[in-house]
């Protein structure tokens, strides 16, 4: 968990931004170091990717920082990935579009900065990527907020509740709260693309008010309650003990490292998804201060 305020670097990819395309030709020569500055990684465009040289440095990326994602992948790059013969690095990038784009073209080996629902959101939005989700790795702290009440029963009739605005971390707020037994939804919706349009019931006519990752921390005075990730109350100063609800997310929402579909059959890729199924990254989820209530093991319960 696995998107801060939309627009913003420090999301978990939660939006999606049209990138215009650079020129690439000027009086005949290729424009490259452009596009590297852009976003900062060099050789962005080799004649061969990384991926597909024997020796070369593997480079994991998240949005620009995340602090408790950049601690997974450096753990990763420091204790696991010599064991499986590869050199692994981490580079944070500004947005959704730039990250996924250089895990589809092989400038950089993969991310572990999305769900799969997300991701299915950023192809349907960019059909030229070539991206898939080789494994699932952690799932991220996500729960109900409030600092009024200190049960979900204690939620008023009429309370303000928050849930995402995009529609991906949208349908994860209703799931967690019909798993609360704040509402239903209706028979036979896809729990994972539903939308607040899809409530059947609502017993305590809660008002559901939309909000990006960082305004919805920030609003919490304001509202009865909030569903939302744990890193963003956290960074916001919101005491975890106002977390009143936060059972383990279900794997539709579990963080996966998202690898170009090209490259996923080199020895490179090969060896890192190794590396990130490899029982010391889930030891580490469970035991390491840096992650702790963000990144949470696959067996959390």
């Amino acid at each position: 968990m696995s998107e801060t305020p939309a627009n913003t670097t420090d999301d978990h990819g939660f939006s999606i931004k049209t990138r215009k395309r650079w020129p690439w030709v000027v009086g005949g020569a290729v424009v490259i170091l452009g596009v590297v500055a852009a976003i900062a990684i060099p050789l962005l465009n080799p004649a061969k990717s990384p991926n597909e040289v024997a020796g070369a440095t593997l480079v994991v990326v998240t949005a620009d920082g995340n602090a408790s994602e950049q601690a997974l992948v450096q753990f990763v790059a420091e204790k696991v990935a010599p064991k499986y013969g590869i050199t692994v690095a981490y580079k944070g990038l500004a947005d959704s579009n730039t990250l996924n784009r250089a895990v589809s073209d092989g400038t950089v080996a993969g991310t572990v900065y999305q769900h799969k629902l997300w991701l299915g959101q950023v192809l349907e939005a960019n059909p030229d990527f070539k991206e898939e989700a080789a494994t699932a790795v952690f799932r991220w702290g996500f729960g109900i907020f409030s600092d009024k009440y200190t049960d979900v029963n204690q939620i008023p009739d009429g309370g303000r509740v928050s849930i995402y605005s995009d529609p991906a971390n949208e349908a994860q707020g209703l799931w967690l709260l019909e798993r609360a037994g704040l509402i239903t939804l209706k028979d036979g919706v896809n729990k994972w693309q539903a939308t607040v349009d899809d409530i059947a019931t609502n017993p305590k006519n809660l008002e559901f008010v939309l909000l990006d990752f960082a305004a919805q921390s920030r609003a919490l005075p304001d509202l009865a309650a909030a569903v939302g990730y744990t890193e963003y109350y956290l960074a916001a100063k919101v005491p975890l003990s106002q977390q009143i609800f936060a059972p383990a997310a279900p794997d539709e929402f579990a963080g996966q490292l998202t690898i170009g579909s090209t490259y996923a059959t080199t020895e490179n890729i090969k060896a890192l998804v190794a590396a990130f199924k490899d029982p010391l990254v889930q030891e580490f989820l469970a035991t390491d201060p840096a992650v702790k209530n963000i990144l949470l093991p696959l067996d959390a319960k």
